[in-house]
């Protein structure tokens, strides 16, 4: 019964080390300003340093997001639009441009050349978006969509397509202040494309690794020509195929949405989702008694499903008052339902794997909804944007898991590979339970000028309660409150030539609910960071770089620590120092280069196995992406070439440092042709080819005894119109 008890621990305690009931409290204000909300400058010495807010609005962000890989603007830091360059933090955004360049098919793909990112550190997992950020695990407590967390508690998460998105940002260390209880390491922020007053028209198809043949399309634009009033956008995605290892990934969603401005200062979008994908439930690799690692699936892939269908509705609703106030409201429900089954080795006998049954299902249901306030004025010489939030999160769900016991049909023997066994679904007889999550936030947030300095200031206290209520085993059900005040603070200085030093301040707070050995809830996380760094835009230029210094210590992180009981003990306090480098720039005309190096010290400072590293944390990480257009006066005119190469350092395998995973080192390339730069009557139509892991590097990834195996070389080759 052991092993079964490990196999669903593997699929289920492995995306979330720590993290069993990983509850969140959703963005305050997750809406960027509109040029409608924007103010006029007042006279004098604050006039001039407004201006830049209001010339980059939000507006113009999916323009320069699909012409540029360099972002002008983020709200994700601040909850205001700032040009990134004044923004007082560290954020890297991944924009539509570089997700099309380099063909993302994931969002772990769309992030993997963002400094401060790993991805890929527990091998080839399709399952999750596993994303760790400044060495701390932001998979669960990290996944947000315009602004809304898209909530985890037991063992399913919510999903998203990169093309479906806009663009794709990635807020570094604590952000408690707007975003409620989170990773000390970060969050990722994913923007969805919603309507423009540019017409979209796109089709394409997309053929690839393994058998993947995948159609997509987008629309929206006016509803009616020259009547900006009603604007509307549909997405669309049909996915069929497998991946390496014979893994599935079907995928289908619909995404439309539609934006009513009645006024200048009003606008109303309402939008949906519908998705059904269907991947595999247990991934990983045969790991035999002596401990080698087989290139072999240990669940067979006729048998092995995980199907998830998921529904998002919502609103984002803003208003801006004559006084110089503006009102937002974000507002969403989700809906997730998950089913999976796997096999999973019990015992061996000689070469031949014996095989047992396991099942999972998942529900989810959540009620989301941001109020925010936002207030300009100046004081003296200070001109002041101000946030005034209140968010609200209600989230129900409910978790099974069942196992069979060994079944000779399901033997499995390494010397003689076969696949193709198919049986019955066992029933949902180990685990049961009911887990529910309230919670309640209010904040400010000043955001302060003055001559060319920047700051920003918030505070917020949040309440969270929680219960849980299992079955199978029989455990009364725990009620359970728990609140925090976070901070953040910030200070720049953006010199003339567009140089910016900067230093900030902020903490952290995750109420987990994982059980102890004694079925107490443990304590909840606790994270505080100091940064500092530089940044430097050129005025005008296409071009940011940064560097970053930052100390990072986490405390009562949690560590699975029975997976017969999924008993939790808290690990202690875990520090992080490290260094990020990264440039995002059009160089010349034609030429993008995106660079990133990061350093991560990573110790265990409290707790258990004081002075080791945590487990799958690399020390050094580093990518380089260059891609290059030939201009019209070239004979290639119309050609674009890109190469990439992704390096990542060796890691620890468990908390006890006993043994260690390989680096490894990736080479990406990619190959465009616009037939427009041919002959006008094919203006709009283009050809891709994507190639990752052009070596096929497939190694070996194990942490705390689970084995899994790197993604091999991928291939797709993608052909668009547009008009």
């Amino acid at each position: 019964m052991a092993r079964f008890f490990l196999n669903v621990s593997n699929n289920v305690s492995r995306i979330y080390r720590g993290t069993l009931f990983a509850t969140t409290a959703i963005v305050l204000t997750g809406i960027a300003a509109s040029p409608a909300s924007a103010q006029s400058a007042p006279t004098g010495d604050t006039a001039t340093t407004l201006e830049p807010i209001v010339i980059q609005g939000a507006a113009s962000d999916s323009k320069t997001d699909r012409t540029s890989v360099t972002a002008k603007n983020s709200a994700g830091a601040t909850k205001i639009s700032t040009p990134l360059v004044e923004t007082p933090r560290s954020v890297s955004v991944t924009t539509e441009k570089e997700i099309e360049q380099r063909g993302a098919q994931t969002v772990i793909e769309a992030v993997r050349y963002t400094a401060g990112v790993t991805t890929g550190t527990s091998g080839f997992d399709p399952r999750f978006d596993q994303i760790y950020i400044r060495g701390y695990n932001a998979t669960t407590v990290g996944d947000y969509r315009d602004g809304l967390r898209q909530p985890y508690i037991n063992y399913g998460m919510f999903r998203t397509d990169p093309y479906q998105l806009q663009r794709v940002e990635v807020i570094k260390g604590p952000v408690s202040v707007l975003y409620g209880s989170g990773s000390p390491g970060g969050l990722v922020n994913k923007i969805s494309k919603l309507p423009t007053e540019e017409p979209i028209r796109e089709v394409g198809i997309t053929y690839g690794t393994e058998d993947r043949v995948q159609g997509m399309f987008d629309f929206g634009g006016p509803i009616s020509e020259g009547n900006d009033d009603f604007l509307y956008r549909i997405v669309g995605v049909a996915r069929r195929g497998d991946t390496n290892f014979d893994i599935a990934d079907d995928r289908y969603l619909l995404a439309p949405s539609f934006t009513w401005k009645p006024d200048e200062g009003t606008s109303f979008t309402v939008y949906g989702l519908a998705q059904s994908d269907e991947t595999d439930s247990n991934v990983g690799a045969i790991t035999t008694v002596d401990g080698r690692i087989l290139d072999l699936r240990a669940s067979d892939p006729d048998y092995d499903y995980q199907k998830v269908k998921q529904q998002q509705v919502g609103y984002q609703f803003e208003h801006e008052f004559d006084n110089g106030l503006t009102f937002r409201q974000n507002l969403r429900y989700s809906h997730l339902d998950l089913e999976a089954r796997y096999l999973g080795v019990t015992s061996w006998t000689g070469t031949v794997a014996h095989r047992g049954t396991n099942a999972i299902r998942d529900e989810m249901n959540v009620f989301q909804v941001d109020n925010q306030l936002e207030a300009k004025f100046d004081t003296g010489p200070l001109a002041h944007t101000m946030l005034f939030g209140l968010d609200y999160t209600n989230l129900q769900s409910s978790f099974g898991y069942g196992a069979g016991a060994a079944d000779p049909a399901f033997d499995f023997d390494i010397a003689n590979p076969t696949y193709g066994v198919s049986g019955a679904t066992p029933d949902y007889n180990i685990l049961a339970s009911d887990a529910d999550m309230r919670q309640l936030g209010i904040y400010v947030m000043d955001q302060i000028e003055v001559g060319n300095w920047r700051f920003n200031l918030g505070g917020r206290q949040t309440w969270v309660n929680q219960t849980r209520d299992s079955t199978l085993p029989t455990v009364s059900s725990e009620d359970v409150d728990k609140n925090a005040f976070s901070v953040q603070a910030g200070a720049l200085y953006l010199f003339d030539n567009g140089i910016a030093p900067f230093a900030s301040y902020a903490t952290s707070f995750d109420p987990v609910t994982n059980r102890s050995a004694t079925n107490t809830i443990l304590p909840p996380t606790k994270g505080e960071q100091f940064e500092l760094g530089v940044k430097y835009q050129p005025p005008g230029s296409d071009i940011l770089l940064s560097a970053v210094a930052y100390h990072i210590v986490e405390q009562n992180k949690p560590r699975l620590a029975d997976p017969l009981t999924f008993a939790y003990d808290s690990q202690g306090e875990v520090t992080g120092k490290g260094i990020e480098l990264e440039a995002r720039a059009a160089i010349a005309d034609g030429l993008d280069i995106i660079a990133a190096y990061t350093y991560n010290d990573s110790e265990i400072t409290g707790g258990n196995n004081v002075g080791n590293t945590p487990a799958i944390t690399p020390t050094h990480v580093a990518s380089l992406w260059a891609n290059y257009t030939f201009q019209e006066s070239n004979p290639f005119n119309g050609l674009s070439m890109g190469a990439g190469v992704r390096y990542i350092g060796e890691t620890w395998t468990d908390v006890a440092n006993t043994s260690k995973n390989s680096a490894t080192f990736y080479v990406d390339a990619a190959l465009a042709y616009d037939f427009g730069a041919v002959d006008k009557k094919y203006e709009g139509l283009t050809a891709a080819f994507n190639i990752r892991n052009i070596g096929d590097e497939r190694e070996t990834v194990c942490e705390e005894g689970f084995c899994y195996l790197g993604q091999g070389r991928n291939m797709t080759g993608t052909l668009k119109y547009r008009w």
